[in-house]
């Protein structure tokens, strides 16, 4: 087993950090809507995202994105993993693959939504989150691509019976963030601590708060019922824009 240690080797994390903010900052949405003419920032919601490409072009469209956004979020992870994998901190059991491939998410869902390229409006960061656990969950089990995938299958029906959008995407976050938190005390121990595992823990806490915090708008909307609903039905009929 390798060690890597944080004082001799921080810059590496700085370097990733950059990195996969500034891969965050490339939106597809606006990418894919500009070969359409048009621009996704001034039409629907003027969110440049899935919900959105999907409400202005069509079901089809609308997945392209997700898919897109869902690879820009989850490969930078996938990436890092391998570059570190039987790798633990040193004078720890702490594996820093399981620390770097969230602390890549973090900072591509952070460039996502806070882009320096759009003057820090990007969209609200659910693709690539869900993007990030499918890659991150998935990357020591194969098998566990199945199961991640009956996931956001139950997230689409969920999504397709309520005509909630965003609180579907929102809960499906919450459910993988849970079941990625349940791994990682079985595997260190629920009653162990060290700063390397709470640093982890809290990068998890982390991509929540910024993904909840980027739809609250859509939350005082759904409080006051005023959110605007998502139909596939209507969606999947839609012809192309």
């Amino acid at each position: 087993m390798k060690t890597f240690d944080i004082t001799t080797q921080w810059w590496q994390l700085v370097v990733i950090a950059l990195s996969c903010y500034l891969i965050g900052c490339f939106n597809f949405a606006k990418l894919i809507s500009r070969f359409k003419k048009r621009d996704i920032t001034k039409i629907g919601s003027g969110n440049p995202g899935t919900m959105n490409m999907s409400r202005e072009f069509g079901l089809k469209i609308g997945f392209i994105t997700f898919l897109c956004d869902a690879f820009k979020g989850g490969v930078p992870a996938l990436v890092c993993f391998f570059l570190y994998r039987k790798t633990a901190f040193v004078g720890t059991e702490v594996l820093v693959s399981d620390f770097i491939r969230y602390f890549c998410g973090l900072f591509v869902i952070i460039g996502h939504v806070f882009p320096i390229t759009s003057k820090f409006k990007g969209g609200k960061g659910i693709a690539s989150t869900l993007g990030l656990f499918w890659f991150a969950l998935s990357c020591e089990n194969l098998w566990f691509i199945l199961i991640i995938f009956a996931l956001l299958w139950g997230v689409v029906l969920f999504i397709f019976l309520t005509e909630w959008g965003s609180l579907g995407s929102l809960f499906g976050v919450t459910v993988f963030s849970v079941i990625q938190m349940c791994i990682f005390l079985y595997r260190y121990g629920i009653g162990v601590f060290n700063a390397y595992l709470v640093c982890l823990y809290m990068l998890i806490l982390a991509i929540n708060v910024l993904t909840w915090g980027a739809h609250h708008a859509n939350i005082v909307r759904l409080f006051a019922g005023e959110e605007h609903h998502t139909s596939i039905r209507k969606l999947s009929k839609k012809k192309k824009a």
